[in-house]
């Protein structure tokens, strides 16, 4: 299968054969990695890496795979480059079609990096949207094979806000590669209803069940995988703390919701965590509600059952893959 020259922008743009094929590479790309083989395929390539939102994993993770690749980096922040302020996003991505060989966007409106793609005419990849982010879907895909050995027939439970990037992006991936998937939250977080409404369609091709469910003790059950994330995205303001808190406390992931779940079920996180005081934020919020953790307690993101550091290096690598088949007619 060829993915050249394709775009990475969203999960319901690809197939499940598509999704296998990042994933085969991906696993093979980390093979060479560990082995100490180089893999400079794209010697003499340059990517832009276009950040309007902050990151650890995926600006590392970016960085350090064009340079296994082979391949040159420059990194763009809101205060080096014009991107919609003094330059239209269109021409922007004119620009920078004229100089690199491909494009990441990490920002906000998944229309921005839809737009960069249409316009640069180089292949564009999605770090991040508030609407998607298949990069991470693809790390968690890798990291859930690699303990499991498969996807499909699973099933993987997400507890918070399920209107976003990942709970988009989980509800979607797992649609499309067969897993069962359940978001486990109050029902004014669940998914936008006309896109569960697509992925039911799709499911229902692939044998994936989806389900919604509003009782905590009650959302992993079966679950091979519990999933959560922070309750406040990047780029809301601090005001919905509070409401967030009083509504989503009662969806933390604790011992009691592991237990819920198979008893080999593993727990993962896209990362930043909110377990402990350890942060700016954990204490700001501590010191205002009274909590020592949120989404996730202290006693499950250092459990034995979290892979939560096995799924942040496995960006790496799925990263990698996604760049290398974008722009190599055959890995």
């Amino acid at each position: 299968m060829s993915l050249y020259k394709k775009h990475f922008l969203k999960m319901l743009d690809l197939s499940a054969a598509e999704i296998e094929e990042y994933l085969r590479v991906a696993a093979l790309l980390k093979e060479k990695k560990k082995a100490g083989v180089p893999h400079d395929m794209l010697r003499g390539k340059n990517i832009a890496l276009l950040f309007e939102k902050t990151s650890t994993r995926t600006r590392c993770a970016f960085e350090v795979a064009a340079a296994d690749l082979g391949m040159h980096a420059v990194y763009l922040d809101p205060k080096s480059s014009q991107l919609g302020k003094k330059e239209s996003i269109a021409d922007t991505a004119k620009v920078l079609g004229r100089m690199f060989d491909a494009i990441e966007y990490r920002g906000y409106g998944q229309e921005i990096v839809e737009e960069i793609a249409r316009e640069s005419g180089v292949p564009t990849f999605n770090g991040l949207t508030n609407e998607s982010h298949p990069t991470q879907i693809l790390a968690d895909f890798l990291t859930i094979r690699e303990e499991k050995g498969t996807l499909k027939g699973l099933t993987l439970a997400y507890y918070g806000d399920a209107r976003y990037n990942m709970g988009n992006s989980l509800m979607v991936g797992a649609a499309k590669v067969g897993m069962n998937f359940t978001a486990c939250c109050p029902e004014k977080y669940f998914p936008d209803p006309a896109l569960v409404a697509k992925c039911r369609e799709i499911a229902a091709e692939t044998g994936s069940v989806l389900r919604f469910e509003t009782d905590p003790a009650k959302g992993s059950a079966h679950a091979d995988a519990v999933y959560t994330d922070v309750w406040v995205s990047m780029g809301e303001p601090a005001e919905v703390w509070e409401e967030r808190i009083a509504d989503l406390s009662p969806y933390r992931v604790t011992t009691e919701v592991m237990a819920g779940a198979k008893e080999d079920a593993i727990f993962l996180h896209c990362l930043p965590a909110f377990h402990d005081l350890g942060t700016e934020i954990g204490r700001a919020i501590h010191e205002r509600f009274g909590l020592t953790e949120m989404e996730v307690s202290d006693e499950v993101f250092l459990g034995k059952q979290s892979k939560v550091f096995d799924e942040a290096e496995n960006r790496l690598h799925t990263i990698k893959s996604v760049i290398a088949l974008s722009l190599c007619d055959s890995v």
